[in-house]
């Protein structure tokens, strides 16, 4: 799955709960060389969805509280 498909389809909630059983197999180990690579890179791959949704979720937060201090500036 390309790494764009992935961000565009999946929410942070499902991103998150798959990162986390991803390191739970990375650290219960026994896995391969190459299935524990290329778990790796999905876990990077879901740590970049979750860190791009919580940048959004930070961007709008930011610009509601901007939003709710502008009208106090002019006020005064």
């Amino acid at each position: 799955m390309a790494a764009n498909t992935t961000e565009t389809a999946i929410g942070y909630e499902q991103a998150r709960d798959e990162l986390i059983e991803v390191v739970r197999r990375l650290e219960a180990g026994g896995t391969t060389l190459e299935e524990s690579l290329a778990l790796w890179e999905r876990g990077e791959e879901l740590a970049k969805v979750c860190r791009r949704w919580l940048e959004g979720a930070r961007a709008r937060l930011d610009a509601a509280l901007a939003e709710q201090e502008a009208p106090a500036d002019r006020e005064e």
